[in-house]
C-alpha cells in the first residue's frame, strides 16, 4: 500500500492572498465543539517543531474520531493510504492568518503574520516559499 505524506521541509507556507487578516488570529471555540482549526493550534502552538505535517493533521483525525489507541497503527496507515490535503489548505494559513516553517527535518511551527519572525522566514532565501490555496477560487 502506498503511503502519501504532507510533511515539507526547509518550506516555509505564507498566509493566502485572500486571508481576511493581516494579523494572525487565535482561531474561536464555537459552541462546544472545537474546530480543525482550534485543534492544528493548540497542537502546533504548544509544540513548536516537535511534530510533522503528517503527525499533526492525523493526530487531528484521530481526536475527531474519538479513536482509541489500539485503533491508531492501522489507521494512520488508511488515513495516509490516500492523499491528504496539506497546510496549504488549512484554516490557519487561509482564514486566521498564520504562517508554517517545516525545518530541515520536516518538523513544523505556526508564526503569526505581521510579526518580525514571520516577514524573516517569508524572505529568508534558503527556504521553498508555498502560498496558503485562496478560500476563493
Amino acid at each position: 500500500m502506498k503511503e502519501h505524506t504532507t510533511n515539507y521541509y526547509n518550506t516555509f507556507i505564507e498566509i493566502a492572498d485572500d486571508c481576511p487578516t493581516e494579523k494572525a488570529e487565535i482561531p474561536p471555540i464555537k459552541a462546544d465543539a472545537k474546530s480543525v482549526a482550534n485543534i492544528q493550534f493548540e497542537f502546533i502552538n504548544k509544540n513548536p517543531y516537535k511534530f510533522t505535517s503528517d503527525d499533526v493533521l492525523f493526530s487531528v483525525f484521530a481526536e475527531r474520531k474519538e479513536l482509541l489507541e489500539d485503533e491508531l497503527e492501522n489507521a494512520r496507515k488508511e488515513f495516509f493510504s490516500k492523499g491528504q490535503a496539506c497546510f496549504r489548505a488549512s484554516p490557519l494559513t487561509k482564514r486566521y492568518g498564520w504562517g508554517l516553517h517545516s525545518n530541515s527535518e520536516g518538523r513544523i511551527a505556526l508564526y503569526a503574520a505581521g510579526s518580525e519572525e514571520y516577514e524573516r522566514l517569508k524572505n529568508d532565501l534558503s527556504l521553498k516559499k508555498y502560498k496558503a490555496m485562496k478560500s476563493k477560487r
